[in-house]
């Protein structure tokens, strides 16, 4: 099961006290240690792309609500308003309530959605019925699988099948990813 993006030097500890389960993906980093006095030998740790663990995570269950931030909700809607249907970049994006908070709306993942500003504003504190504005999508809450992949920045192809693998049957995000893999080139483990 994903877990949790990590970055190398996280990872190293997992290696060096023994908790790697087994490694997945490709080889993404290696580190290099001093040299051997008797042997001569330099020593080297080979890290890969996914690194499982021993133990459980007691904490996921199924009624995991991961926490919502601009920054994923964006990543779950591909960066489009779902107002115009218009891609935009981060910094004209704002988070909408479906239902207002004014009307009784919460701030959850099943009722927000983003929206480029202008359609926002024009919004307003009402419905998308109510300012005569359709709704592109219906906003859904993500698992924690498609959680770990909206907080990843860059996800390898390896990285992706593997959290793909976890992601419900009709998740939206199983028709993206071909075109979020094609925007990555870095090979890096992960950022938070």
């Amino acid at each position: 099961m994903p877990l949790e993006w990590m970055n190398y030097q996280e990872a190293v500890r997992f290696y060096h006290t023994g908790r790697v389960a087994y490694c997945l993906g490709s080889h993404i980093y290696t580190l290099h240690g001093g040299i051997n006095a008797i042997s001569g030998l330099r020593s080297e740790l080979a890290v890969s792309a996914i690194v499982a663990t021993h133990g459980t995570n007691k904490t996921l269950t199924h009624n995991y609500i991961p926490p919502l931030s601009n920054r994923t909700l964006f990543k779950r809607d591909a960066q489009i308003c779902l107002y115009c249907g218009q891609r935009f970049v981060t910094s004209e994006l704002s988070r909408d309530h479906v239902t207002p908070i004014s009307q009784g709306g919460g701030d959850h993942w099943q009722n927000v959605v983003t929206a480029c500003k202008r359609c926002n504003n024009h919004k307003a504190g009402r419905t998308p019925e109510q300012a005569g504005m359709q709704l592109l999508a219906i906003p859904f809450r993500p698992t924690h699988a498609e959680y770990i992949y909206l907080k990843g920045k860059r996800v390898l192809a390896d990285q992706m099948d593997f959290l793909r693998s976890h992601f419900p049957r009709k998740s939206p995000l199983r028709d993206r990813e071909d075109f979020e893999l094609a925007l990555s080139s870095t090979k890096i483990i992960g950022k938070r």
